[in-house]
C-alpha cells in the first residue's frame, strides 16, 4: 500500500505545488522544459519542495529513461555502465543524483565528457546550493534552479483535496498545526498526517502534537524566511551586538539550517566586514568551515557560537571589500593597462624586492591609480603604518 506521500505525488508539471517561479508558462525554466532545451541542471532546495518529484516529471515530459541515484552512495563503475548501456541509443537518459553536493572529485571528472558530449541530462538535487562543492567545470556546464518551501495556502490546498479524497477528518486547529509544523515540507505533512489517522479519526490537535512536538524549522516563524533570519544574523554581528548575534544563530540552528551553510555565511562577513582589522578573524572563519562540515549537528553549533562571538568582537572595517569592488568597476569601465616590462614573465630588469631589504622603489602600474584607503582600526594601523614607512623612505 503506497503511503500518502507517494500517492499524491505530482505526474505532471501542472500538479507541481509552490514553484510558480520555475514552472509559470512564461518562466524561463518552464520555456526551456517545453523546448526540450533544458540543460544539465543543479536543483537547490529544502526537504519536501519536490526536487526529486520535479526531477522524474522532467524525464516523462522530455521522453527520456529515468535513472536514480545517490551521491553518498553512488560508485563509477555504475555510471560508466549506464552510459555504455546507452551509447548507442536514440534517446539518451536523464540520470538524476541526489545529494549532488557530495560528488567526490573523482565522481565529478567521470561525469565531465559525458555531460560534454550530451550522452545523459544530468540533473542533480541537493538542500544546499550545491555550486559550493561542484568544480568549475561542472558548474559551467549547468544551470542553477532553486525551489522554495511551499507557501502555507498551497500546502492548505493540497491537504484539503487529500482529506477529501481519502475521507479523512481533521479537526480545524489540528490542520492549523499540520501546516504550519511542516514548514513548507509537504512530504512530512502527509507523514503526519498518516500516522496522526492511523491513531484516531477525526485527527486531533493533541495526537499531531505527541507524534511532532516541535515544528520541522521551529527557528523560523511563518513571517519570517529562511533569507531574514541570515541577514539578522549577519547584521547584528556587523553592529557587533553579541547576544543578538548569537540569537539569530540559534533561531538558523533550531530552523535546520545546514552549518555549512552559516559557516560559509560567516566567512563572508569575516572577509567583508571585518577583513585586515583582524585578519585572525578570516583563519578562524576557515577553520570553523572544515570543522563543521565534518562534525555536523549538534556539535557544529559550538565552533558556530564560538565564531559568531568572535566576530561580533572584532574591530570592523570594509576597506578590502570597497578596494575589490573599485578595482573590479574599473576594469569593466576599460581602464585595462599594459603589464609594464620590467615586469612581465621572464624580465630581466625586475628589481627583486627581497634583495634591498624586503622593499625597492618600483613602478607596478604604468599609470598610477588608487583603490584601496587604508583604516586606523585593529591591525589596520599597523598596516598603515608600514605603508606610510615606505613612503617616506621612497621621498628620501
Amino acid at each position: 500500500m503506497l503511503s500518502l506521500a507517494l500517492k499524491y505525488r505530482p505526474k505532471t508539471l501542472e500538479e507541481m505545488v509552490g514553484q510558480e517561479h520555475l514552472l509559470a508558462p512564461d518562466a524561463p525554466f518552464r520555456k526551456l522544459v517545453e523546448a526540450d532545451t533544458l540543460p544539465h541542471s543543479l536543483l537547490f532546495g529544502p526537504p519536501g519542495c519536490g526536487k526529486t518529484t520535479l526531477a522524474r516529471i522532467l524525464a516523462t515530459k522530455l521522453g527520456r529513461p529515468f535513472h536514480e541515484f545517490n551521491a553518498t552512495t553512488l560508485k563509477i563503475d555504475e555510471l560508466r555502465k549506464l552510459f555504455r548501456d546507452y551509447a548507442n541509443a536514440l534517446q539518451k537518459p536523464l540520470v538524476f543524483i541526489d545529494e549532488v553536493h557530495r560528488l567526490s572529485k573523482t565522481q565529478q571528472e567521470v561525469l565531465l565528457p559525458y555531460m560534454e558530449e550530451q550522452r545523459a541530462l544530468i540533473v542533480g538535487a541537493s538542500t544546499q546550493n550545491p555550486y559550493y562543492a561542484l568544480t568549475a567545470a561542472i558548474r559551467s556546464r549547468s544551470h542553477l534552479f532553486e525551489l522554495k518551501a511551499i507557501d502555507e495556502l498551497a500546502m492548505q490546498r493540497m491537504l484539503e483535496g487529500v482529506l477529501e479524497a481519502e475521507a479523512i477528518e481533521i479537526e480545524p486547529e489540528a490542520a492549523d498545526y499540520l501546516i504550519h509544523s511542516s514548514s513548507g515540507d509537504l512530504r512530512a505533512m502527509l507523514g503526519l498526517l498518516e500516522s496522526a489517522a492511523a491513531v484516531e479519526r477525526p485527527v486531533g490537535l493533541e495526537t499531531l502534537r505527541s507524534l511532532r512536538p516541535q515544528a520541522i524549522r521551529a527557528g523560523s516563524a511563518e513571517a519570517d524566511s529562511h533569507y531574514d533570519l541570515a541577514s539578522a544574523m549577519i547584521k547584528s554581528i556587523r553592529g557587533s551586538d553579541v547576544d543578538a548575534g548569537l540569537y539569530w544563530l540559534a533561531r538558523l540552528i533550531e530552523g535546520g539550517e545546514p552549518p555549512e551553510f552559516l559557516a560559509r555565511r560567516l566567512a563572508i562577513l569575516a572577509a567583508e566586514d571585518i577583513g585586515n582589522a583582524n585578519p585572525h578573524a578570516l583563519n578562524l572563519a576557515a577553520s570553523t568551515l572544515t570543522i563543521v562540515e565534518h562534525i555536523g549537528y549538534p556539535e557544529a553549533r559550538i565552533p558556530l557560537s564560538q565564531l559568531v562571538i568572535y566576530l561580533a568582537s572584532s574591530p570592523k572595517s570594509n576597506h578590502a571589500y570597497e578596494a575589490i569592488n573599485r578595482a573590479q568597476k574599473a576594469i569593466r569601465e576599460g581602464d585595462l593597462l599594459p603589464v609594464p616590462e620590467h615586469i612581465k614573465t621572464h624580465s630581466k630588469s625586475y628589481r627583486y624586492p627581497h634583495s634591498y631589504g624586503g622593499w625597492v622603489a618600483q613602478e607596478y602600474l604604468p599609470e598610477p591609480r588608487s583603490f584601496y584607503t587604508g583604516g586606523s582600526i585593529g591591525y589596520e594601523k599597523r598596516l598603515a603604518e608600514w605603508l606610510e614607512k615606505i613612503k617616506n623612505k621612497e621621498e628620501e
